[in-house]
């Protein structure tokens, strides 16, 4: 089987290519998501909302003239995707529902105050019924019991655990406030009753990690945040599933001059791996990138390829930061720039600028500024704001 040879800076091609993130757009408005959205398996959910939440900032940077109604639509009207668990909570297509059975099936056996929630299942079911989509506030249930992170309401409890176990999905939000219906409602009868296509465990991971390959674009077998949330996953299983996976003619490796370990790569991207050495003049664009895009799941192989550290800061102390709360990392034609922390205040609709720093060697030119500028503009337009203010000069520079 042919091994893909490239240098770094091919490699970063190869990535930004096959994400949407240089030269011309490929993928454009409700069909662009969900082609790019089946390629990719799954993208990551994330309440956080400082300046769009991170499933909509991951399309942002791919999507031309994407805006959030279309992901809301998607979801919530055409129901061609759901929000479950993949890798963490995530958005994939409807038509996956079966593969993540085992989930579901695991939450039936048990939970936390497993007794209380259980015992108000059937209330809450036949309220629904009558009433249609609840959220918590709706329901009496004042009481309290333990729950994941804090003790919380019985209310909220319940109707998580049946979201959980899959007899409820999520009808729409209210900002952040979920709605639940029963799964008939939104699920179509034929994608419910369909058996989960890979019952034993093994074949499960396998078809989990080659999921994930696809949904970086490349990937190597070692420990790494891009397997997070399959089960029973462990160094030898992870092994075993790429010999498979390379036995079977479904990944290929790929050599990257300077990176010591071998990377694999779906086998049906092999054409694009070729174009991307031979072409060099792809069309630069400047995109803000998401904090969990599926481009960042592993930040070392980012660190190893780009040459750019990124720590998602979120949860780290003030005091302790290097940049800000919300940062996003800043791509300009085949490398990452620098990063931006922008927040957009939704009553003033006003996008706020906090700042931009570069990345030590980056030779700013009008062309950068101007793409930056640009991408500024439609960043503001995505978070239907119509100012934009900047709070401070971008480091090593004025805007």
């Amino acid at each position: 089987m042919e091994m893909i040879s490239f240098t770094k800076r091919q490699a970063c091609r190869f990535l930004l290519r096959k994400h949407g993130l240089l030269g011309d757009y490929r993928f454009e408005g409700k069909q662009g998501i969900m082609d790019f959205i089946r390629q990719a398996g799954c993208i990551q959910f994330d309440p956080v909302d400082v300046c769009g939440k991170n499933a909509e900032l991951v399309l942002q940077s791919r999507i031309k003239n994407f805006s959030k109604q279309m992901l809301y639509d998607l979801l919530y009207q055409d129901r061609v995707l759901v929000d479950y668990f993949d890798k963490n909570l995530s958005v994939f297509p409807v038509g996956d529902w079966p593969y993540f059975e085992r989930y579901r099936k695991q939450h039936r056996q048990w939970e936390r105050s497993h007794e209380a929630v259980h015992g108000a299942q059937c209330q809450v079911k036949r309220y629904i019924a009558d009433h249609g989509p609840v959220c918590s506030g709706d329901l009496d249930m004042p009481d309290k019991v333990d729950w994941y992170w804090s003790r919380t309401k019985l209310s909220r409890a319940v109707l998580e655990h049946m979201y959980f176990t899959g007899e409820l999905a999520v009808h729409h939000k209210t900002g952040s406030v979920k709605y639940y219906d029963l799964i008939e409602t939104c699920i179509p009868e034929t994608i419910l009753s369909s058996p989960d296509p890979y019952p034993d465990e093994y074949d499960h991971q396998t078809w989990r990690i080659l999921r994930r390959i696809g949904a970086v674009g490349l990937m190597w077998n070692r420990a790494s945040d891009a397997w997070l949330n399959i089960s029973g996953l462990k160094s030898a299983e992870r092994s075993a599933a790429f010999a498979r996976l390379f036995d079977e003619e479904k990944i290929t490796k790929v050599q990257v001059e300077g990176v010591k370990e071998e990377l694999y790569m779906l086998m049906e991207d092999v054409s694009l791996a070729r174009q991307c050495k031979d072409h060099t003049n792809w069309k630069k664009r400047c995109e803000f990138i998401a904090p969990l895009d599926n481009l960042m799941w592993d930040r070392k192989l980012i660190q190893a390829l780009f040459g750019f550290d990124y720590k998602w800061e979120i949860y780290t102390p003030p005091e302790k930061r290097r940049y800000g709360h919300y940062v996003l990392p800043v791509i300009y034609g085949d490398r990452f720039i620098g990063r931006i922390e922008a927040s957009a205040d939704t009553k003033k609709q006003i996008l706020l600028v906090k700042n931009i720093w570069f990345e030590p060697g980056i030779k700013r030119s009008k062309a950068m500024d101007e793409a930056i500028d640009a991408a500024i503009r439609r960043f503001s337009i995505f978070n239907q704001c119509r100012e934009i203010a900047v709070e401070d000069s971008y480091q090593n520079g004025e805007i």
